[in-house]
């Protein structure tokens, strides 16, 4: 059964086509690494299929709740850490926002600092709290936009912890993002983005997992 669907998506920005007829299907259970050059096209595609913004022409269907973590931090810096989730799991219909609030801190390591204001954060606890919101309703669906940015060593493995263990409960995956090893020790499909246009979608493979340019290479420049 497919989670995501794009089809023939088109985004401009005035006159310039940020995405130009990009189709996408993406099987339930199953991550796929979205990739692509600056500019690309990711995190208008990544927006769309989140319902944050509208494409110009083409037609989106989802499946699911959808989990959705931008470049911004998406958090209330006058709310404490607890208060923050205690409000997203209520406009998220959580039924009890603050059981929720507790354990999803719990998930990232910031139990502890859960009456701390957000603004007093780090900018990788800031992200970690970003990334509690992102799972606390439970999505079927996570869109994920350069998920490892400004994250440490030990934030990126709770990030894949929390990735594997949505995964292994049926949820479906999509992540843009630079850091393409990472990325690699989850993907099940890999998608390559190139002005605009879906050049390459398949499976993971294992040249892609030993080389993280192959895919630009190997497909990449044959658009230019």
């Amino acid at each position: 059964m497919l989670a995501v669907a794009a089809e023939r998506v088109w985004k401009y920005f005035g006159d310039y086509p940020a995405l130009r007829g990009a189709d996408l299907e993406v099987t339930s259970g199953s991550c796929l690494a979205l990739l692509g050059r600056n500019g690309a096209g990711k995190t208008t595609l990544l927006r769309i299929l989140a319902n944050l913004s509208r494409p110009t022409k083409g037609e989106v269907k989802i499946n699911g709740r959808i989990g959705y973590l931008g470049h911004g931090i998406g958090v209330y810096d006058d709310l404490s850490a607890y208060e923050n989730l205690t409000l997203f799991g209520q406009l998220q219909g959580v039924d009890d926002p603050a059981k929720a609030a507790i354990a999803a801190l719990e998930r990232v390591g910031l139990a502890r600092v859960k009456d701390g204001m957000a603004r007093e954060f780090s900018r990788g606890m800031r992200q970690r709290l970003a990334v509690a919101r992102a799972f606390l309703h439970n999505p079927e669906v996570l869109l994920l936009d350069e998920p490892f940015t400004s994250l440490d060593d030990k934030a990126i493995a709770v990030l894949q912890s929390l990735l594997q263990s949505a995964l292994h409960n049926g949820a479906t995956i999509i992540m843009s993002t630079h850091q393409i090893r990472e990325a690699m020790e989850l993907a099940t499909n890999v998608a390559l983005l190139e002005r605009g246009q879906i050049v390459h979608k398949g499976p993971q493979t294992p040249e892609m997992l030993a080389d993280p340019g192959w895919l630009y290479r190997t497909y990449g420049e044959r658009q230019q």
